[in-house]
C-alpha cells in the first residue's frame, strides 16, 4: 500500500508543479484563481530557493520509508526531473523559462481582467 502512496504522492506533486508553471493561464478564463496560483508559484520558488522542505517530498519520503526505501535522492526535483526531463546545465535556462511563463500567463490575465472590466463598465454606461 505505502508504494501505491508513494507514486500517487509523485503525480499529485508532477501535477502541483504543472500548476505552479501553467496555472497562471486558467485565471484568463477563471480570474479568481490567480489568488490560489500566486500561492502556489510563491511556495515554489520559496521551496526551491530557501530550506524550506517541500511537504509533498516529505509526504512520498515518508512513504518510501514505509516500504524499506531511502528519502529520494537529492529531493524531488534531483530525482525525476533535473538530468532526467532536461540536462542539468540547462537549469537557468529551465528558470528564466518558467519566470517568462508566469510573466506572460500574469501578463494576459490581467489583460483580460482589464478587458473585461471595460466591457462590463461600457454595458452600465449603456444603460
Amino acid at each position: 500500500m505505502a508504494g501505491v502512496l508513494a507514486a500517487a504522492t509523485m503525480v499529485v506533486h508532477f501535477g502541483a508543479l504543472l500548476y505552479i508553471g501553467l496555472g497562471g493561464f486558467l485565471a484568463w478564463k477563471w480570474p479568481k484563481s490567480i489568488f490560489l496560483h500566486v500561492f502556489f508559484a510563491a511556495w515554489g520558488v520559496l521551496v526551491n530557493v530557501f530550506p524550506v522542505p517541500c511537504p509533498l517530498t516529505a509526504l512520498e519520503n515518508h512513504f518510501r520509508r514505509q516500504q524499506g526505501l531511502g528519502d529520494l535522492p537529492g529531493g524531488f526535483n534531483d530525482h525525476y526531473i533535473i538530468g532526467v526531463l532536461f540536462p542539468a546545465d540547462y537549469i537557468h535556462v529551465v528558470a528564466v523559462g518558467a519566470l517568462v511563463l508566469l510573466v506572460v500567463s500574469y501578463a494576459g490575465a490581467y489583460v483580460r481582467w482589464r478587458g473585461r472590466r471595460v466591457d462590463a463598465d461600457a454595458m452600465v454606461a449603456a444603460r
